[in-house]
This record gives structure tokens, C-alpha cells and sequence, in this order.
């Protein structure tokens, strides 16, 4: 049972805040839809793309990725003005639309927000490199070299090599967490805090419905700068695309500092000026306890930290439902999760887990007690594509061991035409390469297929939306059932609706005993709908399953 009677209480009883109920859609705009032919997803993209995320497949708000003036070496990551668009992608009219279009619709627009860092071509940063005595000086991280020479510490990027980087013009090396090109702002100097809430104010004056905020986790490091202790065994992250460099120590100093926590609050604070808008944070997996905290001392921090703990989980029923319970139990009352499978960062869940299971997991994220974020493309089943060397945009994979996040950001397909319709620009003129299956893998063609992942997809999100239960309702794991633990199930509940949710994770066939009997509402296989079941449930291989539990049948005891 989700973390004792009183979570669940509080599970049921969520208030009136949008996102309890919402799926959000993380579109990563230059790969979403190009608007104006040259070749780039965009504002005026997106905007043309509303029916098809609200009307079409049912989601509620959609996070739109950078869009801010930048160089574009780290997907626009890199910031040059934060208060501007980046012409590439449109201009502030442009977003102004989006903003009125999207609400139109009942849609909510969440953009991200990039505190940990700039740009090396931000005027800020500019001015800091240009002299020892510049105003901005500390507005980014600069230090002396070590004794007898050589970088402060011995912190490692997550795009390789070292995170300082020596500038002959001032005779210090500056901080950068990513790439060189990335400076990572500072953000115990005050001029930083005040500047850059001033920036969420701005957006948020414009009409956004929250922030995703990039690295949450890293605004505050260690003030003495002290080495990281190294890995003897190796801390690489299967489940990451992240240079082997920084998977040779233990990053304890470089990040979740305690004092970031007041840093969230003082940005939660902010967004609290602006009545019925969230903050979602990028947090990396932790421990369970430590994720927790996120949510503030006094429910004053993140309304939904990302628990990418569950991501990095492997893709076991025993091992899934263990990360689950350890979720729900630390949840503090008054808080609600948010959950993705997937992101722009990771290899994509089609990928990872195959065609059928992708499936099963399409299932687990829309029918969890938490609030879905699913990535573009993953409701159409896109894999990963190679891009070569020569296509790539991603300048992570431009160090030595590098490892490229292109394949997961090709473009999305949405029908048989030239580039698969996302830009009628010529095809050596695109952001990325089109997937090379995406004649058979596009919007266009899985709507004139009931079988499809887009069909799928939208039937769950339908059936979400129609269903208390699954939307608020509490939530209850049902026991094992063999050795091996193939299934993961559970009991969703509200006063007026129950749903029961069996998911074999593995290619072979299985019973599970559920609570009771009930129809089929929802399968992943050739197995239809309204099909009555249990409650001895056999699964084929690879099956998901929602069954709706009339009402003289259900179980108020879980």
C-alpha cells in the first residue's frame, strides 16, 4: 500500500492543482515539427502540432524544451538571453501565440528554465572573462590554480575531462559542469539570484503554466571546492549517456549541496506569485530519503521532483514494485510524484525494452498513482536511429569517449511524405536525420491502425481521463506470483471507481490471482475489450492489462 493510510489519504484528497491530474509531453523542439522550412522544429511548429497533442491524443500540457537565444551546441541548453527566443526557433510574438493557442485548448505550457548555466557567449559571461575587477566577475565560478599548478579540484564533466577551463586573459579557470562552453553560473552571489528570478517572473508574467528546471540538483556545490572521492569499481550509469570520465568518482562535492534546497525555495517562492503554475525538477537518482526532500521542509520546495531512481530501475517486476513502495512510502504528505520512463537524455524506451514491452510500460506510467511525463515519438514506439558523425549535434559526443544523445532526438514522424512531414526542407537541411522506418512509423499511418502504439496510447489517456481512480485514486500492490515475480500489479481506488493493473515484464505467458472479477478495458494484445477476467488472471507473454471492477465487486479494504 502506498506509504500508510495517511499517504494514501492525502493521494485521494490532492486539492484542485492541475498537474494531479494532467499527462504532460515533452515535444524537445528542434526535433518536434519545423513551421517555417528551414529544416529546425520550432514555436510556429509546435503551434501547428495542438490538435494533434490535445484533441488527438489527449495529453494536457506540454513541456517545450529550450528556446531561448543560444548557440545551439547543447540542444539550446547553452543560454545567451534568457528573456528573448532564439531566432531559429521564433520570436517572443511567436510564443505569445503559443501561449493563447495552447490555452485555447485547455493546454498548459510548461518551458524549461536553465539556472546552473550559460553560455560562453552570454553577455554575463562576456563580461566576468574580461577583467579580475568586473561587476560580474563572480557572477560565474572562477579559481586559482592549484598549489604547483593545475585545475582547483579534481571534479569531472559530464561531458568529459575536467570541469575547469583555463583562460589566459585573467590567469584563473572557470567552472563548467558540461561543456566548456557551458560556465555554470554562481549562485551565492546575490546579484545571480535576484537577476535570474527575475527571469522566471518575465515567463511566467508572459503566460507560462510552470518550469521544468534544468540540474536542479547542481545550483548549490561544495563552497572549499573539495576533490571528489574517486571510484576504485567504477561509477558508470548503465542507464545514462554520460562520458566514462565521470563515472571515475563519486560525485559528492560537485553537486546536492545542502544549501540548494534554500535555493529551490526561494525559486518556488517566485513561481507561488503566479497562482496555479509548477515547478517540475530534474533531479538525478538518489536515495529514496534524499529525493524526498525536494519537496521542501514545509512542502515549500518542488511541487513534482523527477524520481529518476525509478528509470534506472531494471525492467524486473520484483525490483520495480520494491522501487514503487520505497517511493510512495517517502513521499511526504501533501506531496504528489511525477513519473517519465524516458527523456531526451536516455536511450529511448522502445529501444531499452523492446517493442512489446514498451507497450507494457505505456501501461505502468499512465495507470501509476503519480503524474505522467512521456517524451515525443514514444507514443508512436520510435527507437533510436543512428546518426553519423558527420549529422550530429550534439557536442557531448565531441570529447574523446564521448557518447551522442542525437539517436534518441531524431526527428518526430508524423506521416509518408518528404521527411516523414517534419520540415519541407531539403533532407541534408534537417536538424537531424529522419528515422529510416518512419514511412511505417509515423503519426498518419498508426491513426488508420487500431493495433498501433498510437492507438494504444490514446485509448489509455482516455480511459485515464475517464477514470477517477486512475487519475487520484489510491493505490495498493498485489502480491507476487512465482518465483520468478513476472508481474507487477496493483489496485488503483477512488470512491467511485476501481481499476486493476497486471503487467507481465516477461516473453512468456503467466496467471496472477486479483482481487476480483471484472472486464477488460485495456489490453496490449489481441485480447478485447469488455472481455470478462479473473480472478485468476492468465497473461499471455508480453501483456498489460486494465480491468474495470463493478461496483458489487470491489474491494474497499486496500
Amino acid at each position: 500500500m502506498i506509504g500508510g493510510s495517511a499517504n494514501n489519504a492525502q493521494l485521494a484528497d490532492a486539492g484542485a492543482a492541475w498537474w494531479h491530474d494532467a499527462v504532460i509531453y515533452e515535444c524537445h523542439l528542434p526535433s518536434f515539427r519545423d513551421g517555417n522550412g528551414d529544416g529546425i522544429g520550432d514555436l510556429d511548429g509546435l503551434v501547428a502540432s495542438l490538435d494533434y497533442l490535445g484533441s488527438t491524443l489527449g495529453i494536457d500540457a506540454i513541456w517545450t524544451g529550450p528556446f531561448y537565444r543560444s548557440p545551439l551546441l547543447d540542444q539550446g541548453f547553452d543560454v545567451s538571453d534568457y528573456t528573448d527566443v532564439e531566432p531559429t526557433f521564433g520570436t517572443l510574438d511567436t510564443f505569445d501565440r503559443l501561449i493563447c493557442e495552447a490555452h485555447a485548448r485547455g493546454l498548459r505550457i510548461i518551458i524549461d528554465y536553465i539556472p546552473n548555466h550559460t553560455s560562453d557567449q552570454h553577455p554575463w559571461f562576456v563580461e566576468s572573462r574580461s577583467s579580475l575587477m568586473n561587476p560580474k566577475r563572480h557572477w560565474y565560478v572562477w579559481r586559482d590554480p592549484a598549489p604547483g599548478g593545475g585545475v582547483p579540484n579534481n571534479w569531472m564533466s559530464e561531458a568529459g575531462g575536467s570541469v575547469w577551463e583555463w583562460d589566459d586573459q585573467t590567469g584563473q579557470y572557470y567552472l563548467h559542469s558540461h561543456l566548456k562552453e557551458q560556465p555554470d553560473l554562481n549562485w551565492r552571489t546575490a546579484d545571480v539570484r535576484t537577476t535570474m528570478l527575475d527571469v522566471l517572473r518575465f515567463w511566467l508574467g508572459r503566460g507560462a503554466d510552470g518550469i521544468r528546471i534544468d540540474v536542479a540538483h547542481m545550483l548549490m556545490k561544495d563552497p572549499g571546492f573539495r576533490d571528489n572521492p574517486s571510484a576504485p569499481e567504477g561509477n558508470d550509469n548503465m542507464f545514462d549517456l554520460q562520458h566514462p570520465d565521470f563515472g571515475s568518482q563519486l560525485h559528492i562535492h560537485d553537486r546536492r549541496h545542502p544549501d540548494t534546497h534554500e535555493v529551490l525555495a526561494q525559486i518556488r517562492a517566485v513561481v507561488d506569485e503566479y497562482p496555479g503554475t509548477v515547478t517540475i525538477a530534474e533531479i538525478e537518482a538518489m536515495p529514496w530519503e534524499d529525493w524526498a526532500r525536494y519537496y521542501g521542509s514545509a512542502m515549500d520546495g518542488m511541487h513534482l521532483p523527477f524520481p529518476f531512481r525509478l528509470l534506472e530501475t531494471p525492467w524486473r517486476a520484483d525490483l520495480l514494485r520494491f522501487e514503487l513502495e520505497a517511493l510512495y512510502e517517502s513521499m511526504p504528505d501533501g506531496g504528489w510524484p511525477t513519473i517519465a520512463l524516458g527523456n531526451h537524455d536516455r536511450v529511448r524506451l522502445a529501444t531499452r525494452l523492446g517493442a512489446a514491452q514498451a507497450r507494457v510500460a505505456a501501461v505502468m506510467l499512465l495507470t501509476l498513482a503519480a503524474t505522467p511525463c512521456l517524451l515525443y515519438g514514444d507514443e508512436l514506439g520510435l527507437i533510436e536511429q543512428a546518426v553519423p558523425i558527420a549529422r550530429q549535434r550534439d557536442y557531448f559526443a565531441r570529447a574523446t569517449g564521448g557518447v551522442t544523445r542525437d539517436p534518441t532526438r531524431t526527428p518526430m514522424p508524423w506521416n509518408g511524405g518528404p521527411n516523414a512531414g517534419f520540415s519541407t526542407a531539403g533532407e541534408s537541411d534537417l536538424w537531424l536525420p529522419v528515422a529510416h522506418n518512419a514511412d511505417d512509423v509515423n503519426v498518419d499511418v498508426q491513426l488508420t491502425n487500431p493495433a498501433s502504439f498510437l492507438s494504444m496510447y490514446r485509448d489509455l489517456l482516455r480511459l485515464r481521463t475517464a477514470s477517477s481512480a486512475l487519475r487520484r485514486g489510491k493505490i495498493a500492490f498485489l502480491p507476487g506470483t512465482s518465483s520468478r515475480d513476472s508481474v507487477l500489479a496493483y489496485l488503483r481506488t477512488s470512491p467511485i471507481d476501481q481499476k486493476i493493473v497486471a503487467l507481465n515484464l516477461v516473453d512468456a505467458p503467466t496467471a496472477v490471482r486479483v482481487p476480483s472479477a471484472g472486464t477488460v478495458a485495456i489490453s496490449t494484445t489481441a485480447r478485447g475489450a469488455g472481455e470478462t477476467v479473473g480472478p485468476v488472471l492468465r497473461l499471455a507473454a508480453n501483456e498489460a492489462v486494465v480491468i474495470d471492477v463493478p461496483k458489487e465487486l470491489r474491494h474497499e479494504d486496500h
